[in-house]
Parts: structure tokens; sequence; C-alpha cells
């Protein structure tokens, strides 16, 4: 048996559940992970926060997970290739990592770099997939600048150093306790609130703002960029799903197939970035599996300081 939290009904954290859950044998093409660490992201509780269609209950929480392989089904490799029982991995685009152990698909599983401990891990590809999505729908090129609202946050921190290696200049919206955090990243940051066009543009030092890439959602956000970037196709939310429609600006998520594809297939290359450190994961701190809702009011807060995992 594992321990696992799932929704049983439409709601915040406080309605979800522990729950003793049998874990099945892996078949062809699966595989068994003992989890050593489960990544937290806003994602884990907007997904049955509010009633939609799809959804059949009950919902196991959580997406990505580091951890070590106890069963490998017959004739199967994991995503980066033959693995054997006892190697640490890290699984990304799973239903149900907020557990002590779990069976999953054996193409979402990736080798762990050994260089990053298993909280770094299971927080490395849901930030860093989106991060790169963001980047890649605009066209982020070298030599330009462009505007990052949320240079601070998981997502953010993931886009300035994915977007130093593009050779980009990044001004980032940041609270001013963050600004060491956003320059430590290699952004130039700005505060956010009134008048947050004029100092974008005061840093930018008269170049034109090429991109805006939107973590946050905010309307401020959401209207700044389209002062200062013109061509609306590269500018992108992941944080106003609600608005970007009727603004005409891109909008990405996971749930959508062509940002799942896009997320699938930069796996391997982000974890090697991670591998040869020059991707980083910086951990705010670690919970048990049972301090859950702590966790989750951390989470919610918006301000962690970095990511948050949950160590059964």
């Amino acid at each position: 048996m594992a321990r696992q939290w799932r929704a049983t009904t439409w709601g915040g954290p406080q309605t979800w559940e522990l729950a003793d859950v049998e874990v099945p044998r892996p078949a062809s093409g699966e595989v068994t992970i003992r989890v050593r660490a489960a990544g937290m992201n806003p994602a884990d509780y907007k997904h049955v926060a509010a009633e939609r269609p799809g959804v059949v209950f009950p919902v196991p929480i959580g997406y990505e997970v580091s951890g070590e392989l106890t069963a490998i089904g017959p004739d199967t490799v994991i995503g980066s290739g033959p693995a054997a029982v006892g190697d640490e991995v890290v699984a990304f685009r799973v239903q149900g990592g907020y557990a002590s152990e779990l069976t999953v698909p054996a193409e979402k599983v990736f080798a762990k770099p050994a260089n990053l401990s298993h909280p770094e891990a299971a927080n490395l590809l849901l930030a860093g997939t989106t991060a790169a999505e963001m980047l890649e729908v605009t066209s982020v090129a070298r030599g330009e600048t462009i505007l990052l609202h949320g240079g601070s946050g998981a997502v953010g921190v993931a886009l300035l150093q994915l977007a130093a290696r593009r050779g980009a200049r990044v001004i980032a919206t940041a609270s001013r306790s963050s600004f060491e955090r956003v320059r430590a990243f290699g952004g130039v940051p700005v505060a956010y609130g009134p008048g947050l066009r004029s100092r974008v543009e005061d840093a930018a030092g008269g170049a034109a703002i090429g991109a805006a890439l939107d973590a946050v959602g905010t309307d401020e956000a959401l209207d700044v960029s389209l002062e200062l970037v013109p061509d609306r196709r590269r500018i992108v939310t992941i944080a106003a799903a609600d608005r970007a429609d009727q603004r005409g600006i891109r909008w990405i998520a996971g749930s959508l197939p062509a940002s799942a594809a896009f997320r699938d297939g930069i796996r391997a290359e982000l974890i090697s970035l991670a591998r040869a450190g020059d991707l980083v994961v910086p951990v705010a701190g670690t919970y048990p599996l049972e301090g859950m809702r702590e966790a989750m009011r951390v989470l919610a807060d918006g301000h962690p300081g970095g990511k948050l995992a949950l160590v059964p």
C-alpha cells in the first residue's frame, strides 16, 4: 500500500484526503517509483479548484516527482533509455505525485541528474518546460530585450536562465525584496505597480521591447505588455487565460495539445542542462507528505522564495 493525496470533490487542498491506495504492478511500458520528493506547483490545486468538464473523482494530485525505481514492467525502457531497479529518476506529466509510491508510463520517466537533490529534481520540469515554451512561442532571439512579468517566481527563475542562453536581455518585474534574486539569475529587476511602463522603458535604455512574457496574470501586466509590444503574437501569458482571447494575445498551458507536445519534447534537453549545472532549481523548503496543507498555504501565498517539495 502507498499513501496518496487525492481530491474527492471540487475545492481547495482543505478538502483533499490522504488515502491508502494499492500501487499496481507495472505492465509493459510502465515503471513503479518510490517517491523521494514531489514537486509542488500552483497547477496542482488549480486543476480541481473550480468545476469544469472532463474531471472524474477521485483525482490524484501532483504532476512531477523524483525518486527511485522499485519495479519495471516487461520489455520496458524509460524515456532516457534502459534502466534498472534502484535507479534514481524524475517523472513529469504524471498524475498522483503527492504519494509515497506510484506506477506511471515509462516514457514519462528520465534518469535523475546526480548533482540535483530529490527536491530540486522534482521541481525541474514543470517550471522549466513552461519557461522554455514561453520563449519558443514568442520567438525570443539573441540580442533582444524582453519583458518578463514575475521574474522571481519558479517559472521566472527558469526563464531568466534559459533566456540568457539565447542571448536575450530580460527586464523582469518583481517586488523590491526579490530584486537580488532576479539579478542573481541575470535579469534587470523593476518594481511592479503604478508607473511600471516608465520604469521598464528606463531600464531598456532606449531599446525596443521585443516580446512580453506574463507569469502573473494581472491587468497591469497585460496592459503594459500591450503598450510596449506592438506585435501581439509576441505576447504570451500562462496566468490570464480568461483575458488572452479578449486581448488578442497568446495563452499556453500544459493541458493544450500543442503545449503538451512541446513540453514533452524539451524534457531531455532541460535535464541535460541541469546535469551540466546550467539550469538551477532553487528550493525554499520541504515538508512531510502529511504537511501538504501547510506547504500549500505557503505556495498559495505567492512568495515562497523558491520551490517547495513534499518528502514522503
